[in-house]
């Protein structure tokens, strides 16, 4: 059944461009309601629990590195159909792929430093936003 919550976090290239207002501009033109959001610093730690689904990946290590190298921008997003329609926001992964007017083709550099991440499924969404989110600000 589908939630009408999902996360996302913008990533540390998107802050270190200055891009935290035009982006959350564009989730809010969208129809997205933003109902937790915070700046934080992720861990070593934080970033290999976040993306253990990966750990037997090449790019692990240095998709560890680039999530801790500065800030991020964690948010749990409402609308009707939220997973769905926020990963039709953000585009494809690799920015070269994405669709005119997406997150990624108008603020990614590279599919390596590809500026947000949206959960997958509502599943990963109540998971994404618990683990960055505790007590009433849960998802």
């Amino acid at each position: 059944m589908a939630t009408n919550r999902t996360f996302t976090m913008l990533k540390p290239d998107s802050i270190e461009k200055g891009n935290i207002g035009a982006i959350l501009e564009k989730i809010n033109a969208s129809g997205f309601r933003i109902v937790a959001m915070k700046m934080t610093q992720m861990t070593i730690a934080d970033a290999e629990a976040f993306y253990a689904v990966h750990n037997e990946r090449p790019f692990f290590g240095e998709l560890v590195e680039y999530m801790t190298r500065g800030p991020i921008v964690a948010a749990i997003l409402e609308k009707d159909n939220a997973v769905e329609d926020f990963r039709a926001l953000i585009g494809a992964t690799n920015p070269a792929d994405a669709a005119e007017g997406t997150i990624r083709k108008l603020y990614a550099a590279s599919m390596g430093e590809n500026a947000v991440h949206g959960s997958d499924s509502d599943e990963n969404a109540q998971i994404e936003s618990n683990f960055h989110f505790s007590g009433r600000e849960q998802f």
